[in-house]
């Protein structure tokens, strides 16, 4: 059943837009034939399923320390897993699965991009052996783990749980730009997908016509502040549901120096953190949260991802942190509380582009349209300066509070205009470090330098290159003579 709807949802989300479609137009389609379709569909489905199903076997290889999956239905596929590469087991519940009462186990190592084995339809109690023995045996198999820590269970105590207020809290304070992302995408799309329905008949002329009619030159103000009230206002409504829903109920438990997540309300998730394989930890917090004591967490454990999109999408969240939850979470981690260095700043060229982009070219480009192809959109010049004024907070507050911040343990980036962000990482973890330096920056000796980590990358550009120089080579210094691991 599970791997039915999984099938179907691929197919749902493949075809869509044929689908929107049809449901249009319904009626000029043979009900005999689209029935016979569907019946179809779901036979052929449904066989696909349960050949999937037959043919998916897995078990532990004792012999050679190794987890085996076999599955496939034409080409046959046999995963074979080192257990003691196995970085992370994740047990889900989808709300199909939770219908059925079963769960979803992933295994994940840090040679791949992805989740190198999901099994999607086991019962709690299988789910729970075979996630305590997988990581005992990967714990037993490695020679960089303390043989005195034991594997986590699932019932632990929680010692953090995020509430149903600071969830309300975070929803309706983060993730504005994503947000409106989306759902301008999704206004285009159906807007896109309506006026191809409708290009053949005069119902598109006429809604023109009426909305032509309503926002003329004196409604355009009240028309505008009328909009962007109506989309805040849904971006808040989104990121709420959207947070309520994701992260419903979300407790922390630990168990020695592990930490074990557990949240979703229509899909359910469970997952361990442990510090060593902490390789980024990023704290974000705007002004409005701040002043209701909330903030985002979110960490990066050593993956295989190698790009950032990747990396951002393993990465776990904690929501609605308060400050002393943070404090606790950060000296679990780290054993302490990390504080700021010496502080390294940006030279103002970094202004430059941004300006450019951001306000000279849309100004010039604005201008040019209005001068050579249609001078009505000066009617609508007063938007202009606030816009400007907009545009000119953000990248003065982007700039101040872009700085690096380096000590003896700890390197933290600190950047954004209105969402601030924390990235922190420890000099032991570094996997590699990328300087660069531009030929028209030498005179004004800046440059930038990149610093990778298993779980992902940090910049930062602009600074004193003389400076940057130095940092390097106390970091490699500190990486070559270090006793720690880096995971």
């Amino acid at each position: 059943m599970v791997m039915f709807t999984d099938t179907v949802q691929k197919i749902a989300r493949a075809l869509w837009p044929i689908l929107v479609v049809w449901i249009f137009k319904f009626n000029e389609l043979n009900k005999l034939h689209v029935v016979l379709g569907f019946v179809g569909i779901v036979l052929l489905v449904g066989i696909i399923a349960y050949l999937q199903y037959w043919n998916f076997t897995f078990y532990i290889d004792e012999e050679n320390d190794e987890f085996i999956i076999n599955k496939g239905i034409l080409n046959k596929s046999k995963i074979a897993i080192q257990l003691h590469k196995i970085q992370q087991v994740n047990i889900n519940q989808s709300f199909v699965q939770k219908l059925i009462g079963v769960h979803a186990l992933d295994v994940d190592t840090a040679g791949s991009n992805k989740k190198e084995v999901s099994i999607r339809a086991i019962s709690h109690d299988l789910a729970l052996a075979l996630k305590t023995k997988l990581l005992s045996e990967a714990k037993s198999t490695s020679i960089t783990d303390e043989t005195s820590e034991s594997v986590p269970s699932e019932n632990e105590a929680p010692f953090i749980a995020i509430g149903f207020l600071s969830l309300v809290k975070i929803g309706i304070t983060s993730n504005y730009v994503r947000s409106f992302g989306l759902l301008l995408a999704f206004f285009f799309t159906i807007y896109e997908n309506v006026q191809n329905l409708m290009r053949n008949s005069d119902a598109l002329d006429s809604v023109d016509e009426k909305i032509d009619t309503y926002i003329n030159e004196n409604m355009a103000m009240y028309s505008a502040v009328l909009f962007i009230s109506v989309i805040f206002l849904v971006i808040i409504i989104i990121n709420l549901v959207r947070t309520l829903i994701k992260y419903f109920d979300f407790k922390i438990a630990k168990q020695n120096r592990s930490l074990l997540l557990s949240y979703g309300l229509l899909n359910t998730k469970s997952t361990i953190i442990k510090p060593e394989k902490v390789q980024i930890v990023a704290l974000s917090q705007n002004w409005l949260q701040k002043k209701m004591d909330v903030l985002n967490f979110k960490i990066k454990q050593a993956s295989g991802n190698e790009s950032d999109k990747e990396t951002k999408k393993s990465a776990i969240e904690i929501p609605g942190c308060n400050e002393t939850e943070k404090e606790q979470i950060l000296k679990l981690l780290f054993a302490q509380i990390p504080e700021k260095g010496a502080m390294l700043k940006p030279n103002f060229r970094k202004l430059l582009f941004p300006t450019l982009f951001l306000i000279v070219l849309p100004v010039f480009f604005l201008l040019l349209y209005g001068f050579s192809v249609n001078n009505m959109i000066f009617d609508y010049i007063f938007f202009l300066p606030a816009y400007l004024i907009f545009v000119g907070v953000l990248l003065f507050f982007s700039f101040r509070n872009y700085r690096l911040f380096v000590s003896e343990k700890y390197i933290i980036k600190q950047s954004g205009a209105w969402d601030i962000d924390n990235e922190i990482i420890e000099p032991h973890k570094i996997q590699a470090i990328k300087v660069s330096q531009f030929f028209w920056h030498k005179r004004a000796n800046i440059g930038s330098v990149s610093i990778s980590t298993a779980g992902g990358t940090i910049s930062f550009h602009f600074g004193n290159f003389s400076k940057v120089k130095e940092l390097v080579n106390l970091w490699l210094y500190q990486v070559e003579t270090t006793e720690k691991n880096w995971m």
